[in-house]
């Protein structure tokens, strides 16, 4: 009897589980929206899962086979999910339908990890609301200007390692860890108050915790598709994606930053500045020091991480384009004269070319495959063909924006594949179909810093250093099949040489100069 009691309950749990997975995989039949045959639990998930493509590449593919639909049916592992093709219904959604839309799914699971799931791009609705505008005016231009200091003596500091290291006939570089090592220091400096050299001392606690926070591997990848596709289960095994190490460190550092600046009454031009000056003030949100930790963390995990990668990916580019990199130093030559070979904030910000060079760069290779979209109210979208029928999207609906593939996509840009900076000269960019920061109210608030740490490095570099493509060196490149996210199969890798020639200082009337 305790035999076929066990099977019986096996039994009805497998036929629930069956009627449970074919109801969600029936989806998009139910609606009459164009999708490709998902496989049970794993959905449209396989071919990633496997390492046989990577997250934007399926996503693509996936975009590709129905040209003229306005949106597509996928499914991510058992969740149906909505991908937006039309730039007009992206701007719908993410702008005049904000409210129906307002919030991320969250891949930090709250009573896992109560610090990390209190940070702005996890948190939703009216709190999300309240903790975006206090934390906006930390990055005004203003602010910027006043870190524009500390982020140019990271930069010179990380160059002159390399000028030092290359010797005169040059030296090949992992250039990610090179951006890494320099955007740890401009965080820590911008951010934390604390300044630190990860060139002279490589396993300083801040750089380690930092690479170990934000190393993938597979048990970490595993973690990160439980909370984010199974979250009850990833509860019941305790998958914690930030490790307590991380989030101890990072608690401790807030700690002794807000209490050094309260008992010495220092004030910065930073994000725990603009926290601390709301502690007793009767209108916004109350901040202890876990919320103070939550905040800082995210900021620290977007500009380490994501902002070294899109700088690889921009060096890598000019390293295997000639044309680009003497125009680009021609740019940089002329900045220097203006500005008595003393770069500005202003003059580094006006650079027409080198913001085209980064702006083409973050079009190839925007850092997430999607931006994802949570439904709360109920919403009518067009027929996603042109015999369909409207349909409502309901709360709990999953959309997706796929960046990549619109980047991609030749109805918007001539010959996409191309690393063609010249297309962005005129300054025209429309926030439709060009979204690496995001698209609408929940964009990514950090975006001038991310631009700005990104652009004096490249500066720097470029005055000091010629870039080389090296046998290590992949052309083209290929993009990783095993990370979420998207970067360089391989690694990125350059030969770096001190430049034999320095740009003439000439000294020109006032009025053509640049100041901070």
């Amino acid at each position: 009897m305790e035999l076929f009691a066990l099977f019986l309950a096996i039994l009805t749990a497998s036929i629930c589980l069956y009627y449970f997975v074919s109801n969600k995989l029936n989806y998009f039949d139910r609606l009459q929206i164009p999708y490709v045959q998902p496989i049970p639990i794993l959905g449209n998930m396989a071919r990633v899962i496997f390492g046989r493509m990577s997250m934007a590449e399926r996503i693509r593919s996936i975009y590709n086979l129905f040209p003229d639909e306005k949106y597509v049916g996928f499914y991510d592992f058992t969740r149906p999910t909505f991908i937006i093709r039309d730039p007009e219904i992206i701007s719908t959604i993410a702008i005049k339908h904000f409210d129906n839309f307002c919030n991320h799914r969250s891949v930090v699971n709250e009573s896992l990890d109560s610090i990390a799931s209190r940070n702005l791009v996890s948190l939703q609705g009216h709190r999300w609301h309240k903790m975006r505008k206090l934390l906006s005016p930390s990055f005004a231009p203003s602010k910027l200007k006043m870190m524009f200091g500390l982020m140019s003596e990271c930069a010179e500091n990380s160059i002159n390692f390399v000028v030092t290291e290359s010797g005169k006939t040059g030296k090949t570089f992992d250039i990610n860890d090179l951006f890494l090592r320099y955007a740890n220091d401009t965080l820590a400096t911008c951010a934390f108050g604390i300044k630190i050299d990860s060139f002279n001392d490589p396993k300083n606690s801040f750089f380690m915790i930092g690479k170990e926070g934000m190393t993938f591997n597979s048990w970490k990848y595993f973690k990160f598709f439980m909370n984010r596709n199974f979250p009850l289960i990833a509860k019941l095994l305790k998958l914690r994606l930030i490790g307590s190490r991380t989030e101890n460190f990072f608690k401790d550092i807030v700690t002794t930053v807000v209490n050094a600046r309260d008992e010495q009454e220092i004030i910065r031009p930073d994000m725990i500045q603009s926290m601390m000056e709301t502690r007793n003030k009767d209108s916004g949100p109350e901040f202890d020091i876990d919320e103070m930790t939550a905040q800082a963390f995210v900021f620290f995990v977007a500009g380490f991480d994501s902002v070294a990668t899109a700088m690889c990916f921009i060096a890598h580019e000019i390293g295997v384009n000639p044309d680009v990199q003497n125009k680009l130093r021609k740019e940089i030559d002329d900045v220097l004269r203006w500005t008595d070979g003393k770069p500005t904030y202003d003059a580094i910000k006006d650079m027409k070319y080198l913001d085209a060079v980064v702006t083409e760069t973050l079009r190839l290779y925007q850092g997430p495959a999607f931006i994802d979209r949570i439904c709360v109210n109920e919403t009518e979208l067009p027929p996603a063909t042109l015999d369909g029928e409207p349909i409502i999207i309901k709360p709990g609906d999953t959309v997706w924006f796929p960046g990549f593939s619109l980047h991609r996509d030749p109805k918007y840009y001539s010959d996409p594949d191309k690393f063609d900076p010249e297309r962005f000269l005129d300054n025209s960019v429309n926030n439709s179909i060009y979204m690496p920061f995001g698209i609408g109210q929940r964009f990514c608030i950090a975006k001038p810093f991310a631009l700005m740490e990104a652009k004096i490095m490249l500066f720097y570099l470029l005055w000091k250093c010629d870039l080389k493509p090296d046998v290590k060196t992949k052309i083209p490149l290929v993009i990783s099949k095993t990370s979420f996210t998207i970067t360089a199969e391989g690694g990125f890798w350059l030969k770096l040489r001190p430049r034999n020639s320095k740009a003439p200082v000439v000294c020109l009337p006032n009025e053509h100069r640049n100041e901070n």
